[in-house]
């Protein structure tokens, strides 16, 4: 999760990785000055980067069942308090690790070469759910997961450099597929929200600009680091600084813009079954608020200021179709679901405060998605 400080810049980029083989892509289409190529500046590793290098859980892993279920017609729940299993971007080891609601690892992905996957941040299934969306903010880059293979197919972005051009992001968020197959990201540092063909790897439409790092949606934006396409094609756009929530047609012009209330560092806006938008505030004491675009009144909010219940800048949380809670608690190592009623701690994976990579621990959980896609509860109960 991005730290914000004014002044910082840039852009965008295709790198592809198969089979252990980086290929460097062509340029993402707009940007690139004519007849010079684009400069991408080189970044340093550090130790936090690095994190726990390449780990593993070491359990023992089935052959994921394939995608047999939608969003709209998921697969059978597993009933409450987790309705379905969830991908976990364990950002500081490295790793995409999917824990059921029983708290068994069922799917695992650890980083196969530490110069292009390290420090995963947010992941989302694809549509179909065959393929699983990651981006790495601090390595410049997102990629392409196979599920079915575990497999990393391909590579957006060219890792440890950033830029304002050609095949260059700077710190991407929040990158996910469409439902018509194309990519949104949220390029925090070059203030400005892409979409791309991932096929031709052109930038088909651009919505603000390096250097332009203020709310003036659709021509600029101020350090967006969230994209959220609905279904009709819409995009909810979330600014860090005052909270600036943004519904962006797909034709470029804004439908609303609403300041987010209670809410000091802006992560992550996502709108709830009904139409209100549920936000992360990512900062210490942490919290979760539900609110009203049209009148700004809210309407749920989770703050909890000391002890087990205070979150630590937590990064993401959105309304599950039970109406609870699932979230991210960044900085307590705990993803958790938060029984909407009762604003208790419901489900809970992570040993609060401690980091580790053995079954039952994670470091630095960044982002996370429901798998709706692969019967677990079945393909588990077939195993016994």
């Amino acid at each position: 999760m991005f730290s914000f400080h004014a002044g910082w810049t840039r852009p965008c980029c295709l790198g592809l990785l198969l089979a252990g083989t980086i290929l460097v892509g062509t340029a993402l289409a707009a940007d690139a000055p004519a007849g010079k190529p684009p400069a991408g500046k080189h970044m340093d590793v550090t130790e936090e980067k690095i994190g726990a290098g390449i780990v593993s859980s070491g359990t023992p892993l089935l052959a994921p069942p394939p995608a047999t279920g939608t969003r709209a017609k998921p697969v059978p729940s597993w009933g409450k308090p987790l309705p379905w299993p969830i991908v976990i971007a364990d950002r500081r080891n490295n790793r995409l690790i999917e824990v059921a609601p029983d708290k068994r690892i069922i799917w695992e992905f650890p980083s196969p070469n530490l110069t292009v996957y390290r420090g995963n941040d947010d992941v989302y299934f694809s549509p179909d759910g065959n393929i699983i969306v990651v981006n790495e903010e601090d390595n410049y880059d997102f990629h392409f997961v196979d599920y079915g293979k575990r497999l990393l197919a391909r590579t957006f972005g060219v890792s440890d450099f950033r830029g304002n051009a050609g095949p260059y992001l700077n710190f991407p968020d929040d990158a996910r597929m469409m439902n018509d197959g194309r990519l949104v990201v949220a390029d925090i540092r070059s203030c400005r929200i892409l979409i791309l063909n991932p096929e031709s790897s052109r930038i088909e439409t651009q919505w603000g600009r390096p250097g332009a790092c203020r709310h003036d949606p659709p021509h600029a934006f101020g350090f967006p680091n969230g994209a959220e396409p609905l279904d009709n094609g819409d995009i909810l756009v979330t600014e860090i600084p005052d909270a600036w929530v943004v519904l962006m047609r797909r034709d470029g012009t804004p439908a609303w813009s609403v300041k987010a209330p209670h809410i000091r560092y802006a992560s992550d806006a996502m709108l709830t079954r009904d139409g209100q938008v549920i936000i992360s505030d990512y900062v210490k004491p942490g919290g979760i608020v539900i609110f009203d675009p049209k009148t700004s009144r809210v309407t749920w909010e989770y703050r909890v200021t000391s002890g087990d219940g205070m979150l630590d800048h937590p990064s993401l949380s959105e309304e599950m179709p039970t109406g609870d809670i699932l979230l991210n608690d960044d900085y307590r190592h705990r993803v958790l679901v938060i029984d909407r009623q009762t604003k208790q701690i419901v489900w809970q994976y992570g040993e609060t405060d401690k980091t580790g990579h053995a079954p039952g621990y994670l470091w630095n959980p960044d982002g996370l998605d429901l798998d709706m896609f692969h019967d677990w509860k079945a393909a588990l109960a077939g195993a016994h």
